[in-house]
């Protein structure tokens, strides 16, 4: 699930290749601590209250669509760009990149998903404690989490110089993670719960 592309990654490698590796890894720990919101949520009944009250996730899959479909506008636009190219973004101070990399997760439809409805079918309560169960799946998430996004921002700069020197790839990376991203927002936002 984590190499699927979405926010998170878009983000992360558009700071990285933009403002550098340091912009890249202070935006990945806005994303970390965006994990362990979800998962202190859930632990703490996030899923129960998905399931009372089914138009607060709602809410939540209608902003993370909004986003993703923002996302892909930025990207397929005219005039717009791939998250791999080598552009200047505006540089963003320590707590903006921090603050939008945990907005960006908190953002994420499918990290609602993992946290709500994934996560918790591999707890057992025969096993004991439920919400330990629970924090050790959710922290065993965050580790490849943070880990494979930690890869991306490091080998972005890396990525846009080779993109840079082969357009008509970057030309075809930009209309493939724009058309992902909007096919992503509407089927978030069409599709209903079974």
């Amino acid at each position: 699930m984590v190499l699927t592309p979405g926010p998170n990654m878009v983000y992360l490698a558009s700071r990285a290749t933009s403002q550098g590796r340091r912009a890249g890894l202070v935006s990945l720990a806005g994303v970390g601590l965006g994990f362990l919101v979800y998962l202190v949520a859930a632990a703490a009944g996030l899923s129960a209250l998905f399931v009372a009250v089914p138009e607060a996730y709602h809410v939540v899959k209608l902003l993370g669509a909004a986003y993703l479909a923002w996302m892909a506008w930025q990207v397929l636009r005219p005039g717009g760009g791939s998250p791999f190219e080598l552009r200047d973004l505006v540089a963003r101070s320590t707590a903006r990149l921090f603050g939008t990399g945990l907005l960006t997760n908190l953002l994420n439809p499918k990290i609602a998903l993992l946290y709500t409805a994934l996560i918790p079918q591999f707890v057992d309560p025969a096993l004991g404690a439920t919400w330990w169960q629970f924090l050790q799946l959710g922290m065993a998430q965050i580790v490849v989490a943070v880990t494979v996004n930690g890869l991306i921002v490091l080998t972005a700069a890396a990525l846009a110089g080779y993109l840079a020197r082969h357009p008509r790839v970057l030309r075809a990376q930009r209309i493939t993670s724009g058309t992902l991203l909007g096919f992503f927002a509407v089927k978030m936002a069409t599709n209903r719960p079974g």
